[in-house]
């Protein structure tokens, strides 16, 4: 105890586990939250903030990296390209995936932990999503370990730490459950700042991973209607 951890969080369930299990295990924490110009930002940042409140985080720092929308190549910023449904039997990269945004990510975090001393960063990747996104996999966050080391001052020393990533959804779910976290405050859908659509990628893999899990997701989707 001690520490203190710099918690990436979107607002979705992945890093509000996260953020569960960086409670727990922190005594200081610092909530970034990074909106990258897509489609459900404003929902998201009202998750981050409705999640940051829960924990009574008081300092979160919430910043928009709008270059990643120009640069595009993404359903999820680039409105001229569908948000695909949701196929989770094929290895292909789907049409949500960020360029390289998870590096942006990380990059912003380090920084920041360089100047508030934070010497944890967490982040809620999850491998079950690599076959889409590449900047989920565990080889990832160990390069981007070593830039880390190589790029920070001789005195700074940050861990990055991905503690849900081996864990399917449905054992996501249960730690969040185990732990209390505020799942129903989260938001996971791509389309829709409304209802959850319950039929992208993120949607269908939330409602699998609840469904295994023998839990009713605490959110409501535009089917329920």
């Amino acid at each position: 105890m001690g520490s203190k951890a710099i918690i990436l969080v979107s607002g979705g369930m992945d890093s509000c586990v996260t953020a569960a299990m960086a409670c727990a295990e922190n005594e200081s924490l610092a909530f970034l939250h990074i909106s990258y110009g897509q489609r459900t930002e404003a929902r998201e940042r009202r998750a981050f903030n409705d999640i940051a409140d829960h924990y009574g985080v008081e300092k979160r720092l919430d910043i928009s990296i709008e270059h990643l929308a120009k640069i595009g190549g993404s359903s999820l910023t680039d409105e001229n390209i569908a948000v695909t449904e949701a196929d989770l039997t094929t290895t292909e990269i789907p049409t949500s995936y960020v360029p390289f945004r998870n590096a942006n990510m990380l990059a912003i975090a380090t920084s920041w932990a360089e100047v508030i001393g934070a010497n944890t960063i967490y982040i809620g990747a999850v491998a079950e999503d690599s076959s889409g996104y590449p900047d989920c996999r565990p080889e990832f966050y160990a390069a981007f370990q070593q830039t880390i080391d190589a790029g920070t001052k001789p005195d700074t020393q940050i861990e990055i730490r991905t503690p849900i990533i081996q864990l399917s959804k449905a054992e996501i779910v249960k730690k969040g459950i185990e732990l209390n976290a505020p799942l129903h405050l989260t938001w996971s859908c791509y389309r829709s700042e409304d209802l959850a659509c319950g039929t992208c990628d993120s949607c269908a893999l939330r409602l699998r991973g609840f469904e295994q899990a023998g839990v009713c997701d605490p959110i409501e989707y535009n089917h329920d209607k």
